[in-house]
């Protein structure tokens, strides 16, 4: 994703903004139509938020 973020308000901003991403992506999908490969993509990006997260609360253990 290019360069490393590594104060809190831009950390916090980042999670925000893949958040609303995520958000955006589950508006979209259609309940009727939906299959597999739209919970694997949720599924999916849900895992890195949750690995982006941890990595963020490390950092704030150590500042």
């Amino acid at each position: 994703m290019g360069n490393s973020i590594q104060d809190k308000s831009s950390q916090k901003e980042y999670i925000k903004t893949r958040i609303d991403l995520l958000m955006d992506v589950l508006d979209a999908i259609d309940a009727e139509t939906a299959g597999i490969d739209e919970i694997d993509k949720i599924i999916g990006m849900l895992d890195d938020l949750e690995m982006k997260c941890k990595q963020f609360r490390h950092d704030w253990e150590e500042q």
